[in-house]
């Protein structure tokens, strides 16, 4: 008998079926010692409990390890007409914030693990990323334009509060005045506010704080180890205290989920200093067509056939399209009204629309140039 999958406390996925490049799959089967057994092998149970008497306290907990990354180079680049950069940096693969819906978690299949537990749980850090972005930007061919940080997974996840790489790649491009958006849903950017306040007085820098929901139920279901959102609301108030252009991404908009919220996050946005707004809907690619309603069926069974039923409404009856210009938005009367109230509610709080602010390119310095030319140019 296959074991249906459970909620783990403190974690976004429920399974963690094997990846869609692997040539095995896994499947966790009721044959009486699963109770004794953990899901994930770097786990070791207490020894003072015995799991004959409570085989719960190992079954439910799933510990986060990490490792190196052995990427040769950092700076990652495309050629969306979806988003507004064509150049980023992650410092981290995979992300311990769990949330439910992101559209990463497919890339861990590249990596052979699974895009469910294996996401939040097995992470990969690249921590020679500020020396690989360093020698990309002393290229004689290389040409300026902003950097994203942190688009794919979470630069300021809680990894990065122990092994600081987000703060070395930040000081490279400061120093170096290049300019960079960020993203994020953690309050951890605080501990950054000098080196982003220096870059902001010469237009070289944006920070945008993802907010879903403001409801705290919701909240700890659908992004359990981000930073609840009322407290991302008091870190969008200190960056722009800071004199730093900050935006709010609405995003995803979860049809009959916290689309009825999307009023009430742009105001509370607006009110902590945020100068801009964007939305982007729910996107389900790959394995999350299968995460995703597993979730919903967990915590919001009596909801979960009505929002799968909306998210159709707006895919053409898929789960997902990955058409440029309509993945964001989708199609039909839904997403049509979506945006129309999305718009009208950035209108009332008084902040534009937009996904970028314009930054300074004309300053850039390559590293080891500063005081002096290059013998060569």
């Amino acid at each position: 008998m296959i074991i249906k999958p459970n909620a783990t406390k403190g974690r976004g996925a429920l399974s963690n079926a094997s990846g869609r490049y692997e040539t095995h799959t896994i499947h966790a089967v009721e044959d009486g010692w699963h109770s004794y057994l953990s899901p994930d092998p770097t786990f070791s149970p207490d020894s003072t409990k015995d799991p004959t008497k409570d085989p719960t306290n190992v079954v439910q907990q799933v510990r986060t390890a990490w490792t190196d990354d052995k990427s040769k180079t950092v700076l990652t680049r495309n050629r969306s007409p979806d988003i507004h950069f064509d150049r980023s940096v992650n410092p981290y693969r995979g992300c311990e914030h769990g949330c439910v819906y992101c559209f990463a978690r497919p890339t861990h299949t590249w990596l052979g693990h699974s895009a469910g537990l294996d996401f939040e749980t097995r992470l990969y850090a690249k921590r020679d990323a500020a020396s690989l972005l360093q020698a990309e930007l002393a290229k004689p061919s290389y040409q300026c334009e902003p950097i994203a940080l942190g688009v794919n997974t979470d630069a300021y996840q809680p990894l990065e509060r122990k092994l600081g790489v987000t703060r070395q790649v930040l000081q490279v491009l400061h120093d170096t005045n290049h300019p960079a958006y960020l993203i994020t849903k953690s309050s951890l950017v605080e501990r950054d506010i000098d080196l982003l306040a220096s870059m902001a007085e010469k237009h070289l820098v944006s920070v945008c704080i993802s907010i879903t929901t403001l409801n705290r139920e919701l909240a700890r279901k659908l992004e359990p180890r981000a930073t609840s959102p009322h407290r991302r609301l008091k870190t969008l108030e200190k960056l722009s205290e800071a004199g730093i252009p900050t935006r709010v991404s609405v995003s995803p908009v979860i049809p009959a989920l916290n689309e009825e919220e999307i009023d009430d996050i742009v105001a509370a946005a607006a009110n902590a200093g945020a100068q801009a707004a964007y939305a982007i809907l729910l996107r389900l690619p790959h394995e999350l067509q299968t995460l995703f309603p597993e979730w919903l069926y967990e915590h919001y069974p009596l909801r979960a056939e009505r929002i799968i039923k909306a998210i159709r409404s707006m895919r053409e009856n898929k789960l997902n399209n990955s058409e440029f210009g309509h993945r964001m938005s989708g199609f039909g009367p839904r997403a049509s009204i979506i945006q129309q109230r999305f718009a009208l509610a950035c209108k009332r709080a008084g902040i534009h629309i937009g996904r970028d602010f314009e930054l300074d390119t004309s300053q850039f310095v390559a590293p080891g140039q500063h005081g002096q030319l290059s013998l060569f140019t």
